[in-house]
């Protein structure tokens, strides 16, 4: 099939990247065919990207729309270049096709099934800072307003010179001691309206900027404490082991004093066992033989005899 199942408009992901803030950016599908188009878009990061609908079906000669969202993220990529990629995979498919009916079989690549694929890429946009508004012709235009100067002078605005007739000076009344110690309120209506609204937005920043500064030194000192209280585990750890051991040592030590006297007992009397057998063997053993030789002459004798 030769011909272009989807246009895609815009042909990129463009998202003002802010950090920890969502942003998101829409895509549009225009299907110039008689065909019913169903398409599939995937990612090469799906846990940093939302994208509803993610599938669908768009009508012959109708357009179709789908968002994809970032989530909000902890750090800025080095020169805000992104590497994250966006696959769109389109197909014909039968009139009264549902997007229930929509598989990942429908998209596998078959002989004689065309699928299309276009790829888009990831561009990131630092966010524009706050114009200024003002009104020329009854229209609002943005950009900086710059005083027209007077014409051989540089630096000096044009002014408009107004004729003032003199006035006659009037007494003015002694000025009146105020208290140091009046109420604030009084001091916010005295001062210009500018200086109260700029105190004003510095009251409403302040604590968002401390909170800031807590939050980086707390996590600074929350990696500290984590990582001292993983040492002091690992120390803790090697005491106890150490502990373990002494205490066995010390139990097999005691055993051993214990069991010493008896065993002295034991081995005491071992040896005079030992001693007494000896003995025992010297007397049987210190018959001389002469006195064998005689007795047995005698019992020779005496048995003849009787006989």
């Amino acid at each position: 099939m030769g011909t272009q199942l989807l246009e895609i408009q815009p042909h990129e992901l463009k998202f003002v990247f802010e950090l920890k803030k969502q942003s998101a950016c829409s895509i549009q599908l225009v299907n110039k065919t008689q065909h019913h188009v169903a398409f599939k878009v995937k990612t090469t990061s799906p846990k940093k990207y939302c994208v509803r609908p993610n599938v669908g079906i768009v009508m012959p000669k109708s357009t179709c729309e789908f968002a994809v969202t970032m989530q909000a993220q902890r750090s800025a990529p080095t020169d805000m270049m992104c590497k994250d990629k966006f696959l769109i995979q389109s197909t014909v498919v039968p009139a009264g096709t549902t997007e229930e009916d929509i598989t990942t079989e429908v998209f596998s690549k078959v002989e004689g099934k065309f699928i299309e694929e276009n790829k888009l890429r990831v561009a990131l946009v630092s966010p524009p800072e706050s114009p200024v508004l003002s009104p020329i012709n009854g229209a609002l235009k943005q950009g900086v307003i710059e005083a027209p100067t007077l014409k051989g002078h540089h630096g000096l605005s044009e002014v408009d010179f107004i004729k003032t007739q003199p006035k006659v000076a009037k007494a003015v009344d002694p000025p009146k001691v105020v208290n140091d110690k009046e109420s604030p309120e009084k001091d916010e209506k005295i001062k210009p309206a500018e200086e109260v609204v700029v105190m004003k937005v510095a009251k409403d920043v302040e604590p968002y900027v401390k909170d800031v500064k807590l939050c980086t030194k707390d996590d600074v000192e929350g990696k500290n404490l984590v990582k001292d209280i993983a040492e002091l585990k690992t120390k803790l750890s090697e005491l106890e082991s150490k502990l373990g051991g002494a205490e066995a040592t010390i139990s097999k030590l005691i055993e051993e004093r214990k069991m010493s006297p008896q065993e002295r007992e034991i081995l005491k009397e071992d040896l005079a066992l030992l001693r007494s057998r000896k003995g025992n063997k010297t007397v049987h053993d210190g018959f001389p033989l002469l006195f064998v030789i005689m007795v047995a002459l005698i019992s020779v004798t005496f048995g003849y005899i009787s006989r």
